[in-house]
């Protein structure tokens, strides 16, 4: 995957929530990527990490590039977030 194009997707993203994001782990031999997102006003929610996560989603083609993503706060770990976004699928 390319770093930049996924940059470039994922701070867009954020910014459209008004999100900014202050960590980002892109392993491209492993296909993991993990995206910290915060807000300088109020608190990220579930809708914003689910709102970038799905940003990612659209713009890369699981079907071409299995990848592993996790959007996530500062205030939740990727784990807590997983589990909220399971919550919300059922």
């Amino acid at each position: 995957m390319n770093r930049s194009e996924f940059e470039a997707v994922l701070l867009k993203a954020a910014a459209e929530k008004g999100c900014k994001v202050v960590e980002l782990l892109f392993d491209d031999d492993e296909n993991v990527f993990e995206v910290t997102i915060d807000k300088e006003q109020g608190s990220v929610d579930i809708e914003d990490c689910e709102y970038v996560h799905r940003a990612i989603l659209d713009a890369f083609d699981r079907n071409i590039e299995d990848y592993s993503l996790t959007v996530s706060s500062l205030g939740l770990s990727p784990e807590e977030a997983d589990k909220l976004l399971e919550t919300v699928k059922e």
